[in-house]
């Protein structure tokens, strides 16, 4: 750790490991808690060298402006659609996330979602609960046999779900930019494509302008009447008013989202549909996988200011030492 105290900014509360982390080290300024946010900044803007953020929370280059100093954004989670890396990497500024320590958490929970999407969980559940089995078993449900299974965005996650489902027995297809020649799945060179050959399509791709209602109301018509969705990914990846018409019609089965366009907020004609299962984005939200995240950004800004460089810098803003 550099010996001279290093003025961190955390733009909302984080988790407690990052929030203790520095401090007795290093000056943390909490923008959330201040009485006056606006004339925090103005008085310790020049000052801050590290900023540390996560969640929904904006960071664009106006604000970037306001911090002529910053030399690293340390993001708690693998995507940082929310800041802009392109306008940070203009500035000279590095962008961390946080990959691989939250990828089995989110795959296993994709294949959650599969699992209740299909056998309707919540609904046998909410069924056994309200007395109803005494007079009747819960209605069949569809299954996994016999299904193929198309993955959007065939990743760090992408290929974690992907490994889970080999043993499920399941056809895997996918899209994405390019084809990969290190899987055996099937590759489609469109996202309608894929949806017309599987039964199940799990949305795992990154956010962003470029991929916002990537799945449309053609993509959902392709997927069909005996589709699921799964969207572990981006709210925005998915046109929620499409997704709703196409489930209240019976365009697709079902859908089991674990995020959504504006979160917190979810309309409310989705939530009020019972062919879906709907999380509160708790993807990675596991003590364990939340602390490991918590970790990497410490350790990201740790090894920056020992000058070591970043450990997780994103695409968009490479590092190369002595650059």
């Amino acid at each position: 750790m550099a010996e001279a105290p290093v003025e961190i900014l955390l733009l909302r509360k984080m988790h407690p490991l990052v929030e203790a982390a520095f401090e007795g080290r290093h000056r943390v300024h909490r923008l959330s808690e201040a009485a006056d946010p606006e004339a925090l900044l103005a008085e310790i803007g020049p000052r801050v060298r590290a900023l540390c953020v996560g969640g929904h929370v904006s960071v664009d280059g106006a604000l970037m402006d306001r911090l002529p100093n910053l030399e690293l954004i340390a993001n708690f989670g693998v995507g940082y659609d929310a800041v802009d890396a392109v306008a940070a990497h203009r500035r000279g500024i590095i962008v961390t996330n946080t990959p691989d320590v939250l990828t089995d958490e989110v795959a296993d929970l994709a294949l959650g979602l599969v699992l209740a999407s299909l056998r309707k969980i919540p609904q046998a559940d909410r069924y056994l609960r309200a007395g109803h089995w005494p007079k009747a078993p819960f209605p069949l449900t569809a299954s996994l046999r016999g299904r193929r299974v198309g993955i959007l965005g065939l990743g760090r996650i992408g290929r974690a779900i992907a490994h889970r489902l080999e043993s499920f027995g399941v056809a895997i297809d996918y899209h994405g930019r390019s084809r990969r020649a290190d899987v055996p799945y099937t590759y489609h060179d469109t996202l309608i494509g894929l949806a017309h050959a599987v039964h199940i399509l799990i949305v795992v791709a990154p956010g962003g302008p470029e991929t916002r209602n990537l799945v449309n109301a053609d993509v959902l018509e392709a997927l069909g009447p005996e589709g699921i969705l799964i969207n572990v990914a981006r709210g925005t990846l998915v046109d929620e008013a499409a997704l709703t018409a196409a489930l209240t019609a019976g365009t697709i089965l079902g859908a089991g989202l674990d995020v959504f366009e504006n979160e917190p907020h979810v309309p409310a004609d989705l939530a009020a549909l019972d062919n879906t299962v709907l999380l509160p984005h708790v993807g990675s939200a596991s003590e364990h996988t939340r602390a490991a995240m918590a970790q990497l950004v410490v350790d990201n800004v740790v090894s920056w200011f020992e000058g070591r460089g970043p450990l997780t810098p994103v695409a968009e803003t490479p590092w190369r030492p002595n650059a």
